[in-house]
């Protein structure tokens, strides 16, 4: 007689049979390629083992702007839902209806509260298509046991990484005050002459959440000169371009001994408001501070009294805390701060990849396997 535990798998493995016509297909060139550069990593339990997975019907966001941008998108996500019933979504604003989500088991979108209150008890899999988990609120108890998160994290690290390093080389040099004079036709030759940050060969800098990012980012600063340092919440493991790695209770040291601080963390209830009066109080005076993680682990008043007393020589912003940032602030007016609407991440090679991680891990769904980039929702990463 079939024990329960094998009667369960062979039911789980007829049911993948007949949704998906590709159920021991492989991944893609382009997702073997992804896994490899990016060192995607599969979460500990294949779906198949979940008693509820029994794939029927998945919804994808795609509004027409997004669908243009990556041509050929639809018809990769039909070949991995197989003969699944395949729903898209234009919605624009990413926000999905009760109705549309109703019998629904995956989902491939914005994890956002309104997805998650019209979402139906069937829902098992919820793929965020970016890295940021923090508007994924108002999850009932039900939800974080029953629902595998995954997100795009690690893949939008290339173009972050350059644009942080891009903030942080226009503030050592100090090209938005020749970037004003150029607005009004002034050849201001005399603004070389101020004191500036100087060169940053044998400089260091404190790449603050060495995750998918900071290790991007200590890849470039490491390669222009630059002595790196970093903090992590998980180990004091990394790189051989990272010259020295501490926890995340050696923040006030490492910053009191840094050149440049890189904020690249991410949201948590551990990390909103970390960097505060204390933490710039420790800053080495004269530090240039770059904010590219989550608004909300700033707290903003004290980082202008910061930068107003000196105690940091500029900062560099792509996020905010607000956002949008009032117009009334007094960040938008200083020569010394770099200011971009929470942006960095955007670039034509990100969102391919995003696409590419979609399809496998639609791929992965059907077929019973273990997702990739899984998301711990209770620690917020």
């Amino acid at each position: 007689m079939t024990s329960p535990i094998n009667r369960h798998h062979i039911i789980s493995l007829l049911i993948a049979v007949l949704c998906s016509s590709s159920v021991f297909a492989q991944p893609s060139p382009e997702a073997s390629q992804l896994i490899n550069e990016f060192g995607l990593r599969p979460g500990v339990s294949p779906m198949a083992k979940n008693p509820l997975w029994q794939p029927r019907r998945i919804v994808i966001s795609l509004p027409e702007g997004l669908s243009v941008m990556l041509p050929g998108i639809e018809a990769k996500l039909a070949g991995a839902a197989g003969s699944l019933e395949l729903v898209i979504d234009r919605s624009q604003d990413f926000v999905l209806s009760a109705e549309t989500l109703q019998g629904t088991d995956a989902v491939i979108g914005m994890c956002n509260p309104h997805n998650m209150m019209n979402a139906g008890s069937e829902l098992l899999w919820f793929q965020n298509l970016f890295a940021g988990m923090d508007d994924c609120t108002g999850l009932t108890e039900q939800q974080l046991e029953k629902i595998t998160f995954t997100n795009g994290k690690r893949l939008s690290s290339p173009a972050i990484a350059e644009h942080t390093i891009a903030m942080m080389m226009a503030l050592a040099k100090g090209l938005p005050l020749y970037q004003e004079a150029q607005k009004t036709g002034q050849w201001r030759r005399e603004l070389a002459y101020q004191v500036r940050f100087g060169e940053l060969k044998g400089k260091t800098l404190l790449v603050v959440g060495l995750g998918g990012i900071g290790t991007q980012i200590a890849q470039r600063a490491s390669g222009l000169g630059l002595r790196v340092t970093a903090t992590r919440n998980s180990s004091r493991e990394g790189p051989d371009y990272v010259d020295y790695v501490g926890l995340s209770n050696e923040l006030h040291t490492l910053a009191g001994e840094a050149d440049i601080i890189v904020n690249a963390l991410p949201l948590t209830a551990k990390t909103t408001g970390l960097f505060n009066k204390e933490f710039f109080d420790h800053v080495k005076k004269g530090a240039i501070f770059l904010s590219v993680g989550r608004g909300k682990s700033t707290v903003t008043t004290d980082l202008i009294s910061a930068l107003e007393s000196g105690q940091l020589y500029a900062a560099g912003l792509d996020v905010t805390d607000p956002e949008p940032l009032p117009e009334t602030s007094v960040l938008w007016k200083m020569d010394n701060v770099i200011i971009t609407p929470h942006i960095a991440a955007m670039s034509g090679a990100g969102l391919q990849r995003a696409a590419t991680l979609a399809v496998e891990n639609l791929r992965r769904y059907v077929a019973g396997e273990a997702l990739l980039n899984t998301v711990d929702m209770r620690a917020g990463y």
